[in-house]
């Protein structure tokens, strides 16, 4: 693989800009997840003994000593690492190992104190992602320099192979888990509506026909099994970058029908790992003239057929594992596509217990020949110190990516069918000892089984009286039926992914959930917020319910060919059971639950002190009130995107001032240019003067005779 310089800096930019809208998304919802009106007080998490700051899992036990409260901490640390990020964003020398260090111990302690809210595979990705920014980035603010390193590809592989990883893994845990609408490729259809947050497109492709679902279902299948597998750890570069356009289109597919999510973000910044500089430079300007490429050797030409008829050879076997794995067959006279799956899962677990331990030593050699390409390039420098210095730094990177690859083995073979008893008990044991600091983890191991039965929805509703109810549709999923799937991402709603998650497992009696209802019995406008922050849009601003329960629907898309209601609404939906019982804040019920989660109030609230940060804390909340999240972060992307195009428009403007270089045609016409005046200052004397006398001593040294032998 060829020079990443580029494809690094992409990398570290994107993950910069991802924890810009993680710590952004997260702020917005404090005061109603975490406040001390929130459904989750943090200030019940604090630890009740004081312990040494090292052997803490958060930083929020900083808050007393800077005179804080629980919540102004966590606000602390999300504004922080915005502005740590923005600067990431913005400025290229603070895209630093120091400045990922510290993104990376900030979000680790919401994590830690976050509960179920921040517990979500997104959140597991951007913590192994942060880690490897860390050593992927420079460490250039205390070296003064930030120099391209020869041991920078080691390095940069790791996010390879945690893309691999991830792809992977997301691709077999759907037929390893044994889902049925994976197998009989009906999957699509149902996920389209299944998902967290479905957009407006995702109705319009649910209408096409079914062969062409089941068509797409299949590439999905292909896309993140086979071309991981033959593609990512090619030593041919067209076949990475083949392997890089289908991640591509089919993460951009997600966020067209599901929203942009931080794992499609995520996602897309993985895979640069599959590029290189040449890729970024094949198109970076026309060829001048005079430059034709030169004659390549027998030998050359040879190696660049048989790689040829290798690609070829790669595209054929992926056509030919789609139309015999899934049995493809085209009908010509209805023009159509009919599939289905000619394996079971017996024979898929057999086919991914031999490919356990085989791409595992895939990723062992490409490691290796990357690790020994650095050091040849360290060896190969010039001077004793400079030599011994670069091998320094390459084998404490070296043993750094070795040491994170190795624990990343754990967690991939905790995967559905495979075995971890084949990992190194030393391993095994080690990764026990780091599991809290989320250096590696696992994906895909917990697939959630797509329900043919509809979307399962929790609606809340609310009575004064306990006879005329009225629902409390959230913003950011379905609940009335005429209302458009919205625009929620990269915004990522915390409460609504826990009600759609608690949808799916039919639980009832979590922590969380107990808290919502309580809040919204007490009517705390921090809660309410979470659900609706436009006022008008929620039945209960003026005075809270005396009364709340709860109802599981099934929720499907519309039909206009069945339904006949497409005009007016986008779903359909089913009463399918009480999800919770009518209670109110005096019901015995809700208190015992309260009991046993650990919400029950034994001590009043104390109140916050009154120091300098705490006011500025309080002046920035105030000002960012009443606003949703996914406002706030389009006005920040949006803002993001301003500077940069007023910075290219001011390059613009600036390198265009500058004088243009004549061509190669008018070379006689340029005396006046300060660098070939310097170089002519150089040349004899002879080619100081004019053309005219510049002919007549060609003419006078033809006419010598003399000539030496």
């Amino acid at each position: 693989m060829g020079e990443v310089k580029t494809p690094r800096q992409w990398f570290l930019w994107s993950i910069a800009l991802i924890y810009v809208c993680a710590f952004a998304s997260i702020y917005v919802q404090i005061p109603g997840l975490y406040g001390d009106e929130g459904i989750l007080p943090v200030r019940l998490q604090m630890p009740k003994e004081q312990r040494p700051l090292l052997e803490q899992e958060s930083l929020l036990c900083l808050g007393p000593s800077l005179g804080l409260a629980p919540q102004h901490t966590l606000e602390l640390m999300c504004l922080l690492g915005v502005a740590l990020g923005l600067g990431a964003v913005l400025l290229e020398p603070l895209r630093d190992s120091l400045i990922y260090l510290c993104l990376q111990a900030l979000y680790l302690s919401l994590y830690n104190v976050g509960g179920d809210f921040l517990h979500s595979e997104w959140d597991v990705l951007l913590l192994e992602a942060g880690v490897l920014a860390v050593l992927v980035a420079p460490l250039g603010l205390l070296c003064r320099h930030s120099s391209y390193s020869y041991h920078d590809p080691v390095s940069f592989w790791l996010t390879r192979w945690l893309f691999f990883r991830l792809t992977f893994c997301t691709g077999v845990s759907k037929l390893a888990s044994g889902d049925p609408a994976w197998y009989d490729l009906s999957a699509l259809s149902h996920h389209l509506e299944n998902q967290m947050n479905p957009t407006l497109l995702a109705w319009y492709i649910h209408q096409l026909p079914d062969w062409l679902l089941r068509l797409g279902a299949v590439v999905v299948l292909q896309s993140e099994i086979t071309v991981p597998l033959v593609t990512f750890f090619a030593p041919i570069r067209r076949l990475r970058l083949f392997g890089f356009y289908v991640q591509l289109f089919l993460q951009l597919c997600y966020i067209l029908t599901g929203n942009c999510s931080l794992l499609n973000l995520l996602s897309i910044t993985l895979s640069f790992s599959l590029l290189d500089d040449d890729h970024f430079n094949s198109n970076s300007g026309p060829k001048k003239k005079g430059q034709e490429k030169k004659p390549r050797s027998y030998g050359q030409a040879l190696v660049s057929y048989l790689t040829l008829l290798v690609e070829l050879a790669v595209y054929l076997f992926i056509l030919y594992c789609s139309i015999t794995l899934f049995k493809i067959q085209i009908n010509w006279e209805e023009k159509t596509l009919s599939s289905k799956t000619s394996f079971n899962q017996k024979g898929f677990d057999a086919f991914l217990e031999v490919f356990q331990e085989l791409t595992i030593w895939i990723g062992v050699l490409s490691f290796t020949w990357e690790a020994v390409s650095a050091m040849l390039n360290c060896v190969c420098t010039r001077g004793i110190a400079s030599k011994l210095w670069s091998l320094l730094q390459w084998a404490v990177i070296t043993a750094a990516a070795a040491a994170v690859f190795a624990l990343s083995v754990v967690p991939y073979t905790s995967m559905a069918g495979m075995s971890v008893s084949k990992v190194l008990p030393a391993v095994r044991d080690t990764y026990s000892a780091v599991e809290r600091y989320q250096l590696v983890g696992a994906y895909g191991i917990q697939h959630r089984l797509i329900s043919a039965e509809g979307r399962p929805e929790i609606i809340l509703e609310g009575s004064y009286d306990g006879l005329t109810w009225t629902e409390m549709n959230p913003m950011y999923k379905p609940g009335n039926v005429n209302a458009v799937p919205p625009i929620v991402g990269p915004h990522q709603p915390r409460l609504e992914w826990l009600m759609w998650q608690a949808a799916q497992r039919g639980e009832d009696t979590s922590p969380w959930f107990t808290g919502l209802i309580q809040r919204l019995l007490q009517g705390k406008p921090e809660v309410v917020s979470l659900l609706q922050v436009d006022e008008a849009q929620y039945p209960f601003s003026q005075r809270p319910p005396a009364l709340i329960k709860a109802k599981l629907y099934n929720y499907h898309f519309t039909d206009p060919a069945k339904d006949k209601t497409h005009l007016q609404n986008w779903w359909r939906r089913q009463y399918k059971k009480e999800f919770f019982p009518i209670v109110n804040l005096d019901d015995p019920t809700l208190k015992k639950l309260l009991e046993e989660s650990g919400l029950k109030e034994k001590f009043p609230v104390q109140p916050s002190s009154d120091t300098p940060v705490s006011q500025v804390l309080s002046l920035i909340r105030g000002h960012v009130k009443g606003i949703s999240g996914s406002l706030m972060l389009s006005t920040l992307l949006a803002t993001l995107a301003g500077i940069f195009l007023i910075k290219a428009v001011f390059s613009w403007a600036l390198g265009s001032r500058k004088p243009r270089p004549a061509s190669a045609d008018h070379k006689p016409r340029k005396p006046k240019e300060p660098s070939e005046m310097a170089e002519k200052s150089q040349a004899p004397a002879t080619s100081n003067r004019g053309s005219k006398k510049d002919s007549n001593e060609k003419k006078d040294s033809e006419r010598s005779p003399r000539k030496r032998k």
